[in-house]
Protein backbone atom coordinates (compact mmCIF):
# COMPACT_ATOMS: atom_id res chain seq x y z
CA UNK A 1 0.00 0.00 0.00
CA UNK A 2 5.47 1.42 -3.24
CA UNK A 3 4.18 0.13 -1.93
CA UNK A 4 8.03 2.66 -2.06
CA UNK A 5 9.90 4.68 0.23
CA UNK A 6 11.60 1.80 1.46
CA UNK A 7 7.99 3.34 1.59
CA UNK A 8 8.12 6.49 -0.31
CA UNK A 9 6.37 5.83 -4.15
CA UNK A 10 8.26 6.64 -6.98
CA UNK A 11 5.67 8.25 -9.67
CA UNK A 12 5.78 6.99 -13.56
CA UNK A 13 6.20 10.59 -14.54
CA UNK A 14 9.73 9.75 -16.62
CA UNK A 15 7.60 7.09 -18.94
CA UNK A 16 5.42 9.89 -19.82
CA UNK A 17 8.00 10.52 -22.52
CA UNK A 18 7.10 6.91 -24.05
CA UNK A 19 3.53 7.89 -25.49
CA UNK A 20 2.05 4.60 -25.40
CA UNK A 21 5.12 2.33 -24.58
CA UNK A 22 5.39 0.45 -21.31
CA UNK A 23 8.21 0.72 -18.64
CA UNK A 24 8.54 -1.03 -15.38
CA UNK A 25 10.08 0.24 -12.20
CA UNK A 26 12.79 -1.65 -10.77
CA UNK A 27 13.22 -1.71 -6.81
CA UNK A 28 16.58 0.10 -5.28
CA UNK A 29 18.33 -1.23 -2.52
CA UNK A 30 16.74 0.80 0.82
CA UNK A 31 19.81 2.85 0.57
CA UNK A 32 20.37 3.64 -3.03
CA UNK A 33 17.81 6.40 -3.59
CA UNK A 34 18.08 9.95 -4.79
CA UNK A 35 18.79 12.54 -2.35
CA UNK A 36 16.79 16.24 -2.59
CA UNK A 37 18.17 18.79 -4.66
CA UNK A 38 20.14 21.66 -3.46
CA UNK A 39 17.67 24.13 -5.14
CA UNK A 40 14.61 22.01 -3.99
CA UNK A 41 12.59 24.68 -2.05
CA UNK A 42 10.65 21.89 0.48
CA UNK A 43 7.40 23.62 1.14
CA UNK A 44 6.18 24.53 4.69
CA UNK A 45 3.34 22.06 4.99
CA UNK A 46 4.89 18.98 3.94
CA UNK A 47 6.99 16.24 6.14
CA UNK A 48 9.88 15.27 4.96
CA UNK A 49 13.36 16.95 3.90
CA UNK A 50 14.15 15.31 0.34
CA UNK A 51 12.77 16.36 -3.31
CA UNK A 52 8.86 15.43 -3.37
CA UNK A 53 8.57 15.53 -6.99
CA UNK A 54 8.01 11.66 -6.74
CA UNK A 55 6.38 10.91 -3.57
CA UNK A 56 4.82 14.39 -2.06
CA UNK A 57 1.48 12.95 -2.29
CA UNK A 58 2.17 9.69 -0.64
CA UNK A 59 4.45 10.30 1.84
CA UNK A 60 2.28 12.96 3.06
CA UNK A 61 -1.05 10.55 3.64
CA UNK A 62 1.06 8.44 5.39
CA UNK A 63 2.55 10.45 7.53
CA UNK A 64 -1.21 11.97 8.02
CA UNK A 65 -2.77 8.51 8.66
CA UNK A 66 0.02 7.03 10.88
CA UNK A 67 -0.80 10.24 12.76
CA UNK A 68 -4.17 9.57 13.07
CA UNK A 69 -4.00 6.27 14.07
CA UNK A 70 -2.06 6.64 17.17
CA UNK A 71 -4.08 9.60 18.07
CA UNK A 72 -2.00 12.79 16.84
CA UNK A 73 -3.60 15.33 15.60
CA UNK A 74 -1.99 16.88 12.51
CA UNK A 75 -0.74 20.48 12.20
CA UNK A 76 -3.66 22.47 9.85
CA UNK A 77 -0.83 23.33 7.16
CA UNK A 78 -0.29 19.43 7.00
CA UNK A 79 -3.11 18.92 6.33
CA UNK A 80 -4.34 21.70 3.88
CA UNK A 81 -0.96 21.29 1.79
CA UNK A 82 -2.37 17.67 0.84
CA UNK A 83 -5.90 18.79 -0.08
CA UNK A 84 -4.75 21.58 -2.15
CA UNK A 85 -2.84 18.98 -3.93
CA UNK A 86 -6.16 17.92 -5.59
CA UNK A 87 -6.88 18.40 -9.10
CA UNK A 88 -10.53 19.70 -10.00
CA UNK A 89 -11.18 16.13 -11.90
CA UNK A 90 -10.55 15.11 -8.19
CA UNK A 91 -7.46 12.89 -9.28
CA UNK A 92 -3.71 13.49 -7.04
CA UNK A 93 -0.62 13.57 -8.96
CA UNK A 94 2.77 12.67 -7.06
CA UNK A 95 3.65 16.11 -6.44
CA UNK A 96 2.80 19.52 -8.08
CA UNK A 97 4.85 22.50 -7.61
CA UNK A 98 2.55 24.96 -7.97
CA UNK A 99 -1.16 23.88 -6.57
CA UNK A 100 -2.12 27.12 -7.70
CA UNK A 101 -1.86 26.08 -11.36
CA UNK A 102 -5.37 24.41 -12.99
CA UNK A 103 -4.08 20.75 -13.70
CA UNK A 104 -4.26 19.86 -17.32
CA UNK A 105 -4.06 16.71 -19.82
CA UNK A 106 -0.12 16.75 -18.85
CA UNK A 107 -0.54 16.73 -15.19
CA UNK A 108 0.86 13.01 -14.58
CA UNK A 109 -2.34 12.37 -12.16
CA UNK A 110 -1.86 8.52 -10.76
CA UNK A 111 -4.03 5.55 -8.96
CA UNK A 112 -2.12 5.27 -6.09
CA UNK A 113 -1.38 8.78 -4.82
CA UNK A 114 -4.76 9.60 -5.16
CA UNK A 115 -5.91 6.56 -3.28
CA UNK A 116 -3.68 7.16 -0.56
CA UNK A 117 -4.89 10.68 -0.16
CA UNK A 118 -8.17 9.48 -0.48
CA UNK A 119 -7.25 6.73 3.01
CA UNK A 120 -5.22 9.58 4.69
CA UNK A 121 -8.25 12.52 4.43
CA UNK A 122 -11.36 10.09 5.09
CA UNK A 123 -9.96 8.99 8.70
CA UNK A 124 -9.58 12.78 9.14
CA UNK A 125 -12.75 13.14 9.21
CA UNK A 126 -14.35 16.52 7.49
CA UNK A 127 -12.93 15.97 3.60
CA UNK A 128 -16.21 14.65 2.17
CA UNK A 129 -15.97 16.93 -0.92
CA UNK A 130 -12.30 15.85 -1.64
CA UNK A 131 -12.99 11.85 -0.83
CA UNK A 132 -16.03 12.21 -2.98
CA UNK A 133 -14.43 13.75 -5.83
CA UNK A 134 -11.11 11.42 -5.73
CA UNK A 135 -13.31 8.44 -5.64
CA UNK A 136 -15.58 9.56 -8.71
CA UNK A 137 -12.15 10.01 -10.27
CA UNK A 138 -11.02 6.35 -9.53
CA UNK A 139 -14.63 4.67 -10.68
CA UNK A 140 -14.11 6.47 -14.00
CA UNK A 141 -10.41 5.11 -14.85
CA UNK A 142 -11.10 1.45 -13.71
CA UNK A 143 -9.75 -1.11 -16.31
CA UNK A 144 -12.34 -3.54 -17.64
CA UNK A 145 -10.57 -6.61 -15.74
CA UNK A 146 -11.92 -5.02 -12.71
CA UNK A 147 -8.59 -3.44 -11.68
CA UNK A 148 -6.28 -0.47 -12.02
CA UNK A 149 -2.66 0.39 -13.15
CA UNK A 150 -0.63 3.42 -12.02
CA UNK A 151 -1.92 5.68 -14.08
CA UNK A 152 -5.57 6.15 -16.30
CA UNK A 153 -5.05 3.36 -18.83
CA UNK A 154 -1.89 1.49 -17.79
CA UNK A 155 -2.53 -2.22 -17.32
CA UNK A 156 -3.90 -3.37 -14.08
CA UNK A 157 -1.47 -4.65 -11.00
CA UNK A 158 -1.85 -6.06 -7.70
CA UNK A 159 -0.48 -3.14 -5.68
CA UNK A 160 -2.52 0.03 -7.46
CA UNK A 161 -5.58 -2.43 -7.52
CA UNK A 162 -5.15 -2.86 -3.77
CA UNK A 163 -4.16 0.62 -2.44
CA UNK A 164 -7.92 1.63 -4.73
CA UNK A 165 -10.09 -0.96 -3.00
CA UNK A 166 -8.76 0.65 0.38
CA UNK A 167 -9.45 3.70 -0.98
CA UNK A 168 -13.16 2.54 -1.01
CA UNK A 169 -13.15 1.02 2.02
CA UNK A 170 -12.19 4.41 3.65
CA UNK A 171 -14.90 6.54 1.94
CA UNK A 172 -17.43 3.85 3.06
CA UNK A 173 -18.04 2.38 -0.25
CA UNK A 174 -18.25 -1.96 -0.96
CA UNK A 175 -15.29 -2.45 -3.30
CA UNK A 176 -16.99 -5.63 -4.50
CA UNK A 177 -19.67 -3.50 -5.56
CA UNK A 178 -17.19 -1.03 -7.76
CA UNK A 179 -17.29 -3.11 -11.27
CA UNK A 180 -16.19 -2.24 -14.89
CA UNK A 181 -18.99 -4.33 -17.05
CA UNK A 182 -19.29 -7.46 -14.76
CA UNK A 183 -15.87 -7.54 -13.02
CA UNK A 184 -14.65 -6.19 -9.77
CA UNK A 185 -11.69 -5.45 -8.09
CA UNK A 186 -11.27 -8.65 -6.18
CA UNK A 187 -11.70 -10.38 -9.68
CA UNK A 188 -8.74 -8.78 -10.81
CA UNK A 189 -6.86 -9.79 -7.84
CA UNK A 190 -7.85 -13.19 -7.78
CA UNK A 191 -6.21 -13.23 -11.66
CA UNK A 192 -2.84 -12.80 -10.35
CA UNK A 193 -3.30 -14.77 -7.94
CA UNK A 194 -0.26 -17.63 -8.81
CA UNK A 195 -1.84 -20.99 -8.62
CA UNK A 196 -1.07 -23.50 -6.09
CA UNK A 197 1.15 -26.30 -8.21
CA UNK A 198 3.35 -23.15 -9.62
CA UNK A 199 6.51 -22.25 -8.18
CA UNK A 200 5.60 -19.51 -5.79
CA UNK A 201 1.94 -21.13 -5.93
CA UNK A 202 -0.29 -18.44 -3.12
CA UNK A 203 1.48 -15.21 -3.79
CA UNK A 204 0.19 -12.50 -5.94
CA UNK A 205 1.89 -11.40 -9.31
CA UNK A 206 2.49 -7.71 -9.44
CA UNK A 207 1.18 -8.18 -13.19
CA UNK A 208 1.28 -10.96 -15.56
CA UNK A 209 4.93 -11.23 -18.25
CA UNK A 210 4.32 -10.50 -21.49
CA UNK A 211 3.65 -14.15 -21.95
CA UNK A 212 0.72 -14.03 -19.25
CA UNK A 213 2.72 -15.35 -16.65
CA UNK A 214 2.23 -15.16 -13.05
CA UNK A 215 5.80 -14.62 -11.32
CA UNK A 216 5.32 -14.52 -7.35
CA UNK A 217 6.37 -11.14 -5.75
CA UNK A 218 6.61 -10.73 -1.67
CA UNK A 219 5.82 -6.48 -2.48
CA UNK A 220 2.64 -7.29 -4.52
CA UNK A 221 1.68 -10.28 -2.24
CA UNK A 222 1.60 -7.98 0.66
CA UNK A 223 -0.50 -5.37 -1.33
CA UNK A 224 -3.04 -8.41 -2.66
CA UNK A 225 -3.18 -9.47 0.54
CA UNK A 226 -4.43 -6.31 1.90
CA UNK A 227 -6.99 -5.98 -0.86
CA UNK A 228 -8.42 -9.20 -1.49
CA UNK A 229 -9.04 -8.94 2.48
CA UNK A 230 -11.21 -5.50 2.01
CA UNK A 231 -8.71 -3.34 4.25
CA UNK A 232 -6.58 -0.26 3.62
CA UNK A 233 -3.53 0.65 5.26
CA UNK A 234 -5.14 0.78 8.84
CA UNK A 235 -5.71 -2.96 9.61
CA UNK A 236 -5.56 -5.14 11.68
CA UNK A 237 -7.01 -9.01 12.04
CA UNK A 238 -10.44 -9.70 12.46
CA UNK A 239 -11.72 -5.92 10.89
CA UNK A 240 -14.50 -6.51 8.31
CA UNK A 241 -13.94 -6.29 4.63
CA UNK A 242 -15.41 -8.37 2.29
CA UNK A 243 -12.62 -10.16 1.74
CA UNK A 244 -12.52 -11.65 5.22
CA UNK A 245 -14.33 -15.06 4.32
CA UNK A 246 -11.97 -17.94 5.25
CA UNK A 247 -9.19 -16.03 6.33
CA UNK A 248 -9.49 -18.04 9.44
CA UNK A 249 -7.84 -21.03 7.85
CA UNK A 250 -4.76 -22.05 10.34
CA UNK A 251 -3.70 -25.27 7.88
CA UNK A 252 -0.50 -24.63 6.15
CA UNK A 253 -1.91 -25.50 2.61
CA UNK A 254 -2.51 -23.13 -0.42
CA UNK A 255 -5.99 -23.61 -1.08
CA UNK A 256 -6.17 -24.42 -5.24
CA UNK A 257 -9.24 -24.37 -7.92
CA UNK A 258 -10.68 -21.87 -10.16
CA UNK A 259 -13.37 -20.64 -7.93
CA UNK A 260 -11.22 -18.98 -5.10
CA UNK A 261 -13.14 -16.22 -2.97
CA UNK A 262 -11.34 -13.59 -1.88
CA UNK A 263 -10.61 -15.17 1.81
CA UNK A 264 -8.78 -18.05 -0.03
CA UNK A 265 -6.20 -15.30 -2.19
CA UNK A 266 -5.41 -13.79 1.11
CA UNK A 267 -5.11 -16.94 2.76
CA UNK A 268 -2.66 -18.35 0.13
CA UNK A 269 -1.04 -14.60 0.48
CA UNK A 270 -0.48 -14.62 3.55
CA UNK A 271 1.00 -18.51 3.77
CA UNK A 272 3.83 -17.45 1.15
CA UNK A 273 4.48 -14.57 2.97
CA UNK A 274 5.28 -16.60 6.41
CA UNK A 275 7.20 -18.88 4.48
CA UNK A 276 9.47 -16.59 2.86
CA UNK A 277 9.74 -14.48 5.98
CA UNK A 278 10.24 -18.34 8.11
CA UNK A 279 14.31 -17.80 7.73
CA UNK A 280 15.37 -14.82 8.28
CA UNK A 281 12.58 -12.83 9.55
CA UNK A 282 13.19 -10.49 6.70
CA UNK A 283 12.16 -9.83 3.14
CA UNK A 284 15.44 -9.96 0.66
CA UNK A 285 15.54 -7.16 -1.86
CA UNK A 286 14.53 -7.90 -5.66
CA UNK A 287 17.17 -5.67 -7.31
CA UNK A 288 19.75 -7.78 -9.42
CA UNK A 289 22.96 -7.67 -7.67
CA UNK A 290 21.45 -6.74 -4.26
CA UNK A 291 19.45 -10.11 -3.57
CA UNK A 292 21.22 -10.29 0.00
CA UNK A 293 20.51 -7.19 1.61
CA UNK A 294 17.14 -6.53 3.88
CA UNK A 295 14.27 -4.99 2.01
CA UNK A 296 12.60 -2.97 5.07
CA UNK A 297 10.13 -1.36 3.65
CA UNK A 298 8.92 -4.67 2.23
CA UNK A 299 8.67 -6.26 5.89
CA UNK A 300 6.79 -4.12 7.32
CA UNK A 301 4.50 -4.36 4.22
CA UNK A 302 4.29 -8.09 4.97
CA UNK A 303 3.72 -7.64 8.59
CA UNK A 304 0.65 -5.09 8.10
CA UNK A 305 -0.66 -7.81 5.60
CA UNK A 306 0.03 -10.93 8.22
CA UNK A 307 -1.61 -8.74 11.03
CA UNK A 308 -4.45 -7.89 8.61
CA UNK A 309 -4.84 -11.63 7.82
CA UNK A 310 -5.23 -12.62 11.30
CA UNK A 311 -1.59 -14.36 11.15
CA UNK A 312 -0.33 -12.46 14.02
CA UNK A 313 1.93 -15.46 15.28
CA UNK A 314 3.94 -15.72 11.85
CA UNK A 315 4.37 -11.43 12.09
CA UNK A 316 6.29 -11.87 15.51
CA UNK A 317 9.53 -12.64 13.86
CA UNK A 318 9.67 -10.30 11.18
CA UNK A 319 8.02 -7.55 13.63
CA UNK A 320 10.99 -8.49 16.05
CA UNK A 321 13.61 -8.13 13.34
CA UNK A 322 11.83 -4.29 12.39
CA UNK A 323 12.00 -3.44 15.91
CA UNK A 324 15.67 -4.56 16.15
CA UNK A 325 17.16 -2.95 12.62
CA UNK A 326 14.82 -0.43 11.05
CA UNK A 327 16.26 2.50 12.83
CA UNK A 328 19.09 3.24 10.49
CA UNK A 329 16.81 3.15 7.69
CA UNK A 330 13.60 5.02 9.10
CA UNK A 331 16.07 7.85 9.90
CA UNK A 332 17.50 7.63 6.35
CA UNK A 333 14.21 7.06 4.46
CA UNK A 334 12.11 9.83 6.55
CA UNK A 335 8.32 10.10 7.02
CA UNK A 336 7.16 7.01 4.79
CA UNK A 337 8.53 4.73 6.81
CA UNK A 338 7.87 5.74 10.14
CA UNK A 339 4.68 5.50 9.19
CA UNK A 340 5.32 2.09 7.69
CA UNK A 341 6.45 1.12 10.96
CA UNK A 342 3.32 2.58 12.75
CA UNK A 343 0.98 0.85 11.03
CA UNK A 344 3.47 -2.40 11.13
CA UNK A 345 3.07 -1.83 15.32
CA UNK A 346 -0.75 -1.26 14.65
CA UNK A 347 -1.48 -4.17 12.59
CA UNK A 348 -0.22 -6.55 15.50
CA UNK A 349 -1.35 -4.71 18.38
CA UNK A 350 2.65 -3.48 18.93
CA UNK A 351 3.53 0.30 21.22
CA UNK A 352 4.61 2.62 18.21
CA UNK A 353 5.70 4.58 21.08
CA UNK A 354 8.18 1.83 22.51
CA UNK A 355 9.31 0.34 19.37
CA UNK A 356 12.54 -1.63 20.02
CA UNK A 357 12.83 1.25 22.18
CA UNK A 358 12.74 3.95 19.75
CA UNK A 359 9.64 6.49 19.99
CA UNK A 360 8.31 6.32 16.49
CA UNK A 361 5.49 8.64 16.78
CA UNK A 362 7.80 11.38 17.90
CA UNK A 363 10.18 10.67 15.55
CA UNK A 364 7.69 10.51 12.62
CA UNK A 365 6.19 13.98 14.36
CA UNK A 366 9.67 15.79 13.56
CA UNK A 367 9.98 15.56 10.27
CA UNK A 368 7.09 17.97 9.77
CA UNK A 369 5.02 21.21 10.81
CA UNK A 370 4.17 20.05 14.65
CA UNK A 371 1.11 18.71 15.24
CA UNK A 372 -1.81 20.51 16.95
CA UNK A 373 -2.29 17.52 19.67
CA UNK A 374 -1.57 13.68 20.64
CA UNK A 375 -3.28 11.25 22.65
CA UNK A 376 0.29 11.38 25.13
CA UNK A 377 -0.76 14.92 25.61
CA UNK A 378 3.02 16.17 23.76
CA UNK A 379 3.70 16.94 20.68
CA UNK A 380 7.36 16.57 18.88
CA UNK A 381 9.47 19.18 17.71
CA UNK A 382 8.42 20.47 14.20
CA UNK A 383 10.94 19.64 11.96
CA UNK A 384 11.66 23.55 11.48
CA UNK A 385 12.68 23.67 15.49
CA UNK A 386 15.82 21.04 14.44
CA UNK A 387 19.24 22.57 14.88
CA UNK A 388 20.94 23.23 11.59
CA UNK A 389 23.13 20.45 11.62
CA UNK A 390 20.11 18.02 12.28
CA UNK A 391 19.03 19.56 9.27
CA UNK A 392 22.12 19.28 7.12
CA UNK A 393 21.92 15.10 8.16
CA UNK A 394 18.13 15.07 6.59
CA UNK A 395 19.53 16.81 3.62
CA UNK A 396 21.86 14.10 2.90
CA UNK A 397 19.31 11.78 3.25
CA UNK A 398 17.34 9.87 0.94
CA UNK A 399 13.53 9.10 0.82
CA UNK A 400 13.83 6.09 0.59
CA UNK A 401 12.31 5.15 -2.76
CA UNK A 402 11.74 1.92 -3.66
CA UNK A 403 11.84 2.40 -6.97
CA UNK A 404 13.03 4.83 -10.07
CA UNK A 405 11.22 4.46 -13.19
CA UNK A 406 13.06 4.84 -16.55
CA UNK A 407 12.81 4.47 -20.14
CA UNK A 408 14.91 2.13 -20.43
CA UNK A 409 13.16 -0.46 -17.95
CA UNK A 410 11.99 -3.63 -19.92
CA UNK A 411 7.75 -3.89 -18.91
CA UNK A 412 6.57 -6.34 -16.75
CA UNK A 413 9.73 -6.96 -14.82
CA UNK A 414 10.04 -4.96 -11.49
CA UNK A 415 7.28 -4.21 -8.78
CA UNK A 416 6.58 -2.41 -6.12
CA UNK A 417 4.57 -1.20 -3.78
CA UNK A 418 1.65 0.43 -5.31
CA UNK A 419 2.91 1.37 -8.84
CA UNK A 420 2.76 0.46 -12.13
CA UNK A 421 4.88 1.75 -14.47
CA UNK A 422 2.75 1.35 -17.57
CA UNK A 423 0.98 4.09 -18.84
CA UNK A 424 -1.17 4.81 -22.13
CA UNK A 425 -2.17 8.64 -21.20
CA UNK A 426 -2.81 11.37 -18.61
CA UNK A 427 -5.67 12.80 -17.76
CA UNK A 428 -6.06 16.06 -15.16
Amino acid sequence: MNVRRSTAILAATAVAVLGTGSAAPVALADDASPSASPSQAIPSGLYGSTDPTYDGVWRQSLALLAQDTVGVKPAAEAVDWLVGQQCGSGAFAAYRSDASAKCDAKTPVDTNSTAVAVQALAALGGHDGEVGRAVRWLRGVQNKDGGWGYTPGGASDANSTSVVIGAFVAAGDEPGEQKKGEHSPYEALRGLSVPCDEDGGGAFAFQPDKKGELSANADATAAGVLGSLGKGFVAKGGEGGEGGEGTSRKAAECVGGDDLSPGDSAHNGALYLTKALAKNGYLKSSLAGAEDQPDHGNTADAVVALGAAGQEDSAVKPLAWLEKNSGAWAAKAGPAAYAQLILAAHATGTDPRDFGGADLVKQLDATGPAAQASSDHSTAPSAKEKSSEEKSEDDDSVFGVWWIVGVCLVAGIGVGFLISGRTKKQQP
